[in-house]
């Protein structure tokens, strides 16, 4: 698995990889359908790196594969949300919390100390993610509006102290097992 910043030419791989209902409904801010012209927006939004955001590729005996995306940045009242998305044949296989480990350790190693996140009601194979990484349900259920949808749905809130000793696993695969 690699991560690194979206170039331009990864526009057209990322509107194939998002692009479907069942990704994009579990997200915010994607919009439904997902266009060309959102990827392209998207990864036009790379060029100046204030968080750290990735795309995440597979390598399985071809050419690297973009199967996700993943990152920190500002969301509602939150300074550094966490969000992420896999392409629905990469779901279930570990790059979320792999991947994950990875970007809570730039952010530490970039001085950022709280994180929080979100998922769905309906997505709870998200909060085992965000478990599996160390974070924490808050108890608060907030609306958040899904582009996606169209809608405001529950969405469940949880929080990550980046300076708690014991925080992102330097082995996912650790958690992983849990």
């Amino acid at each position: 698995m690699t991560l690194r910043p979206g170039w331009r030419e990864d526009a057209v791989e990322l509107a194939r990889a998002i692009g479907h209902e069942t990704v994009v409904r579990n997200l915010a801010r994607a919009p439904w359908p997902y266009t060309l012209e959102a990827a392209e927006t998207f990864t036009s939004s790379f060029e100046a790196p204030a968080e750290p955001k990735f795309l995440i590729f597979e390598h399985q005996g071809g050419p690297a594969r973009l199967i996700g995306g993943i990152g920190i940045g500002p969301f509602e009242k939150e300074a550094h949300d966490f969000g992420y998305w896999l392409t629905p044949d990469a779901w279930g296989r570990g790059y979320a919390t792999e991947a994950g480990a990875a970007v809570l350790r730039a952010a530490r190693a970039a001085g950022i100390r709280h994180v929080g996140a979100g998922h769905f009601l309906d997505n709870p194979a998200s909060g085992r993610v965000l478990r599996k990484l160390g974070f924490r349900p808050t108890g608060r259920v907030t609306q958040v509006y899904s582009r996606g949808r169209g809608v405001a749905l529950p969405s469940a809130r949880y929080a990550l102290d980046l300076a708690e000793a014991g925080t992102v696993d330097n082995d996912p695969r650790a958690r992983m097992a849990a």
